[in-house]
């Protein structure tokens, strides 16, 4: 097949601008060092389970969502609150959600403070899951968006929903099917939780989908929407009119981008099975939601590891300049900060 001249040279330039920010972060190094050891003390003996998600909650806390103890049906340990708030010092400082969240899966806390959660399996005998709740601080359930414990595609019907977030007007997002034959779309609400519109579909070709995993919202109202499987972060206005699609920032399981558009992204897949982004080393990659320039990148401890997923899954950071990485295979919630040595620092913080 011949190519056209000048789609072949805007294919040359945009795999040597991917190369250029993929460089360019490993030559700026790790400015990150983890905290060794658990931080966080779980109350009464209880055990981690897997955890693919954390938010920063402000006041230099975080919402931690965690698989009570396992990785499985929460429902079935109905003693165990799955969300907890986490001081800086890895202080419990409530917790909240038992019995009611079957696989809590993404978070978000919204501009007035209220915490979402996707429950990304459902119990259809128990009639919850496949739904995405709202949470005032304190815990109150303040609304649930999807038919309790029914898989399907609808307007108010959701399977495996992913991740939700929340733009400044009110407006909510649902990334909607987890794994690659998913819903593969992305649903929108208006801030009362009824139906706007959807788009995407499954496919690799721009605007569509093979498993949206994540969400973000930048200050300018730009939805970022993780497309795990085509290893591409796809980026829209909230219309739902695609953008641009980024693919610097590997293979995308977890994005958080805060309030002076630093854009943090986890990917926990590359290099992990057959076709999962070959050639790319695993871990948090740190740059601009602006101009998608990648400055800083964490990388995965475990290089050797080759099959499902390692370290970070979901990733939030805080205004001291601490990030946290929310871990499914290792069971556990890791926190890095920034090194004191000399060379790069961590990126800015503005106040």
């Amino acid at each position: 097949m011949r190519i056209n001249k000048k789609i072949a040279n805007i294919l040359f330039a945009s795999a040597a601008l991917t190369s250029v920010f993929s460089t360019s972060a490993m030559a700026q190094g790790n400015p990150y060092e983890p905290i060794e050891g658990e931080w966080i003390t779980l109350p009464d003996g209880r055990q981690w389970g897997s955890t693919s998600t954390v938010y920063y909650a402000g006041n230099g806390n975080i919402w931690v969502a965690e698989r009570c103890g396992g990785n499985t049906n929460c429902l079935d340990t109905p003693d165990i609150d799955p969300i907890m708030l986490v001081d800086v010092d890895g202080n419990i400082l409530k917790s909240f959600g038992k019995n009611m969240i079957v696989w809590p899966h993404g978070l978000h806390v919204d501009p007035d403070g209220n915490l979402w959660i996707a429950d990304a399996r459902g119990d259809e005998k128990r009639k919850k899951g496949h739904q995405v709740h709202k949470f005032s601080p304190d815990g109150k359930l303040l609304m649930s968006i999807g038919t309790a414990g029914v898989a399907g595609k609808d307007k108010y019907i959701f399977d495996q929903p992913c991740d939700v977030a929340v733009a400044a007007n009110g407006d909510i997002f649902v990334a909607d099917g987890h794994g690659a034959g998913g819903n593969n779309r992305i649903v929108k609400y208006n801030s009362k939780g009824e139906y706007l519109m959807e788009f995407g579909d499954t496919g690799s070709e721009r605007g569509l989908f093979r498993e949206p995993h994540a969400l973000a919202i930048s200050s300018d109202g730009r939805l970022f929407v993780g497309d795990r499987h085509n290893a591409r972060v796809q980026i829209f206005d909230l219309e739902g009119h695609h953008i641009d699609q980024w693919t610097q920032f590997g293979r995308p399981s977890g994005i958080y981008i805060d309030k002076n558009d630093m854009m943090y992204v986890a990917d926990s897949e590359s290099n992990t099975g057959y076709q999962r982004n070959p050639g790319w080393q695993r871990g948090i990659r740190i740059g601009s939601a602006n101009n998608g320039w990648v400055t800083a990148f964490i990388p995965d401890p475990n290089p050797g590891y080759a099959r499902g997923t390692s370290v970070a899954e979901g990733v939030t950071a805080d205004e001291a300049g601490n990030v946290y990485g929310a871990e499914v295979a290792q069971m556990r919630m890791r926190k890095y900060i920034p090194k004191t040595y000399r060379g790069t620092p961590p990126p800015p913080r503005r106040n």
